[in-house]
């Protein structure tokens, strides 16, 4: 039996194969996930799945399907309205991947999700170490400063392939310093 929460909603999981499995799985609008034979709040049981890249998931064999099962995105699916066939991802607003509440959960378009993932508290950590590491860099800010006044000018002879062999680096690198995603405190 499942300690019930106040406001909570369970709504049975739909699935390729679902009628093939001895248990029937929900998910509720706070985010949890649970299985049972006759009715959610009787007899089920809640299950805490495993993490996939830092989502909660839940792996069901089920046959010709890999199984696993995203629960942002069928609680998504079964809580969260979608206005629009173009909102085919899911984010969470406050950044948690395991916090699956309803309210917690949006629709998006690849860009919305781009734009979400850059104001993300880990994102942001992420380019603060890159900005102050000292130690295991392959360029000097000398040598940073001419990559980018070489990008810059448009009369440059070399290309990205010749300038990253010039500087040891990968194409990438000079693409990611373009950017200002590598090296963007340098000018």
């Amino acid at each position: 039996m499942i300690k019930k929460i106040p406001g909570e909603v369970w709504k049975q999981l739909l699935f390729s194969g679902h009628k093939n499995l001895r248990r029937r799985y929900a998910v509720s609008s706070h985010g949890r996930a649970a299985s049972y034979i006759a009715d959610v709040n009787e007899d089920g049981k809640l299950l805490s799945g495993s993490l996939t890249s830092g989502y909660k998931t839940l792996n069901l064999h089920v046959a010709n399907s890999n199984g696993t099962i995203y629960l942002h995105r069928e609680i998504a699916k079964l809580f969260c309205k979608k206005t629009s066939p173009k909102y085919k991802f899911v984010i969470h607003l406050n950044h948690k991947k395991t916090d699956n509440n309803y309210k917690n959960l949006k629709w998006a378009t690849q860009e919305e999700v781009s734009s979400h993932q850059q104001n993300s508290p880990e994102k942001i950590a992420y380019k603060e170490r890159q900005a102050n590491r000292l130690v295991g860099l392959k360029l000097t800010a000398t040598q940073v400063k001419a990559i980018k006044e070489a990008i810059r000018n448009p009369k440059r002879k070399l290309t990205y392939k010749q300038m990253a062999a010039k500087y040891g680096v990968s194409e990438m690198t000079l693409y990611r310093i373009k950017s200002g995603e590598n090296w963007g405190r340098i000018k």
